[in-house]
């Protein structure tokens, strides 16, 4: 049985290595947050993770208002692997982005990457700022990695290099199967990848270009017309319900 979660310690993403005795400088911004925002002391303890020594309990020490060290004393949990599922989408204002990011982290998507439609309406993106809500929502649920991210490409681009052994799950209101979990049947235990497309839908020239990859899979999201945001959220649990992390 795998090592239960603490939820109820604080959590921070550290890029140093993780091991029994080493010690850690705080960023400004690791140390504005623990020392200055929640007002840890020396001898606070806390949970650490890297993404590739999982998770070890640590220790502040404060060495002034503005900067400290953490001691790492003993490992809680180890590394897992890495999630498999990649998430795919038409950007969206940024006020709805930042949660659907985190959404897909809380989801256990290890790769994110934005893609530009014909119908994209917000393709300026501040990638700092997804990695930094990805990281937040990494800290928050749970995970011992924090997702990967790609930089945003135009979507002919990326199904031209698309691996064929990845199925592309394309959300499509106009699927023959209605059943999302039918739909999905038969892909469990494979690498998937899920497209969320703008809130305009994909053009004709794109839904045509789709169509035709080898390892498309489309799935219907029930009767009512979603936002973009809310689709993600629900292609996201049906895949990983039927051929996901969930199902096994």
């Amino acid at each position: 049985m795998p090592p239960r979660i603490d939820f109820t310690s604080q959590r921070l993403f550290v890029d140093g290595a993780l091991s029994e005795g080493a010690v850690l400088q705080l960023t400004n911004a690791q140390a504005h947050y623990l020392l200055t925002v929640l007002r840890m002391e020396t001898g606070a303890g806390l949970l650490a993770f890297n993404g590739r020594d999982g998770e070890w309990r640590v220790e502040v020490e404060r060495q002034s208002k503005r900067a400290g060290t953490l001691h790492v004393l003993e490992q809680t949990r180890p590394q897992a692997p890495a999630n498999n599922l990649w998430f795919l989408f038409a950007p969206i204002k940024k006020d709805r982005l930042g949660w659907m990011v985190e959404k897909a982290v809380e989801m256990g998507v290890g790769h994110i990457a934005p893609v530009i439609t014909d119908y994209t309406q917000s393709p300026k993106l501040r990638m700092d700022k997804l990695q930094a809500h990805g990281v937040e929502a990494a800290e928050q649920c749970g995970v011992l990695a924090v997702p990967s991210f790609g930089e945003p490409q135009p979507l002919d681009a990326v199904l031209a290099a698309w691996p064929e052994d990845r199925a592309l799950i394309f959300c499509d209101e106009q699927a023959e199967v209605a059943d999302p979990a039918q739909a999905l049947e038969g892909l469990r235990g494979q690498p998937l990848a899920v497209l969320i497309g703008p809130e305009g839908g994909f053009s004709q020239s794109e839904r045509d270009q789709l169509c035709n990859l080898s390892s498309i899979c489309t799935i219907a999201l029930g009767p009512r017309i979603l936002r973009t945001d809310t689709a993600a959220v629900a292609a996201l649990s049906a895949v990983q319900m039927a051929a996901g992390d969930w199902a096994s």
